[in-house]
Formats: structure tokens, sequence, C-alpha cells
């Protein structure tokens, strides 16, 4: 299993170049966001591919990806991309920070990762190396001053290349907040649970509160993203997966091949077959 860094671990903030990440990983590509927040700074081609769905990114972007992905890096010819992890208490000081790291930039309920472009790569080389090291070297108290106001500056860049409509949709900071958490728990926990009532309790909500709360924010019911979340991660494995039907059914909790046939069909009105 990956070992998170030590500068992650003690103080819940780290940035890394991708070789150094990967070495660390003995040479595997394979990550997971865990409890994490990651923001990619690409400064070359690459292609990400985050739950088994391919991203392929131009050099001159950054890449938000949000807690509990499964991320795979490909190929690169300089490892020119940069990792910036970190906690939710690290980044968290106020009702703004909430807006930010609760917002479409790590929740984006179209992807699971939001593209943003960044237009000078030496202003991020001087701000996110030199100047970072810098502050590291120092003093441990202004290096995590100077990362949170590094992370958000990313942040409010990103911001601007989300339509104003879209932002007004993230306002009710609370709704907010517990429906990111059910996102959270239902990618963690979509193949052992798939009730509504499960995410209510790990909450401390009820159902019709969560359910209130998704309706708000996403305009869908908390059964229906539910359900939303297994057909997609259904449709990624039989498009993606070598595995048979019945071991894809097991894989992603299902009892038995005939209960995921039934279900895939009610939903999609296709057989697993059809689609595989």
């Amino acid at each position: 299993m990956y070992r998170i860094t030590d500068q992650l671990k003690n103080i819940g903030f780290s940035i890394n170049r991708l070789d150094y990440l990967i070495n660390r990983n003995n040479n595997k590509r394979e990550f997971n966001t865990l409890e994490y927040f990651c923001i990619y700074i690409i400064l070359e081609d690459i292609q990400l591919t985050i739950d088994n769905v391919p991203y392929p990114l131009k050099g001159g972007n950054i890449a938000f990806v949000g807690p509990q992905k499964k991320i795979v890096f490909g190929e690169t010819k300089r490892s020119d991309v940069y990792s910036i992890a970190f906690s939710s208490s690290f980044y968290e000081r106020s009702t703004k920070d909430s807006l930010f790291i609760n917002s479409q930039l790590f929740y984006n309920y179209n992807s699971e990762i939001f593209i943003a472009p960044f237009f000078n790569v030496e202003q991020m080389r001087v701000i996110f190396l030199e100047r970072m090291e810098s502050f590291r070297k120092k003093d441990e108290s202004l290096y995590i001053a100077a990362a949170h106001n590094a992370i958000e500056r990313l942040m409010l860049d990103a911001l601007l290349h989300i339509p104003t409509e879209e932002i007004k949709k993230d306002i009710k900071f609370d709704y907010m907040y517990y429906v990111n958490r059910f996102k959270i728990l239902l990618q963690r926990d979509y193949k052992k649970a798939k009730k509504v009532a499960y995410y209510a309790e790990e909450l401390n909500i009820s159902s019709r509160k969560l359910t209130e709360m998704t309706e708000y924010v996403l305009g869908k019911t908390a059964k229906h993203i539910i359900i939303e979340k297994l057909i997609i991660e259904c449709k990624k494995a039989l498009r993606f997966s070598n595995s048979t039907i019945s071991e894809i059914s097991y894989d992603l909790g299902f009892s038995n091949e005939g209960n995921f046939t039934n279900f895939i069909k009610k939903h999609t009105g296709k057989n697993p077959s059809e689609m595989k």
C-alpha cells in the first residue's frame, strides 16, 4: 500500500514531483487519494485514469481530484507533474475555506476531475517550487501559511472557469458539506451498502434529511444518486474489466449474477452481456 509522505502525515500538506511519489510507491503508478484533496500541476502531457476513466491532459493545466479516488498516472518523459495533497483539517479555517474545498473543484458532479488551464509555466515553478522550498527551509509556520495561500490562489483561479450559475448552487454550506460527505462515503462503500438509511446513519441524520439535502444541491434524491453511482460503476466494470459478468457482479456487492442482471436491465434497459 502507498505510504503517505511524512510531511503530509505531520502537517496535512505536501507538494512533490510525480517521480518522487512513484519511487516511494515501489515504482507503481497507481495511487488512492484517501481522505486528501489533491491538486495536480500538469507541466507536460499526461493521461490520468481516475476510477478507471481515462483523462488525457495537456501540459498547462491544473487538475483537481477529491478524496477516495483511485488514480493512475500515465507515462511521462520528464515526470514534470507536481502533486499537492492536503487534508480538510489543514485547509479549513473559515466559511470561505469550506466553500472552496466543498465546491465543484473537488466535487464536480459531472466528472471525477475538474480541469482548469494556467498560462505561465515559469510563474508556477517560482510559486510552487522555489518559493515554497524557501519557506520550508526557513520556518514551518511560515511554510504552512504559504501553503494555505498557494492552495487558495490555485482554487480561486480555477473557480473563474466555473459558470456563475453553477457557483450559486454552492451557497448552502451545511447542505454542501453533508452531500459531499455522502458522496465520499458512497465512493468508499457503494459495493457493500446500497441503501439510503446506511449513509444517513453514517452522517447522523435521517434518510429524509439526506434526501432533502441531495435534492437541494444535486436536484436528485439520495436513492437516485446511489443508483446512478452503481450504474456508472457497473458500466465501467463491464467496459474496462476482463472479468466475467459473474465475477463483476460479486465484486460490486451483488449477492448473485441474477440480481446484478436484473438491476442493470431495470435501470438501463439492457442486459450486462449487451453492454460488455
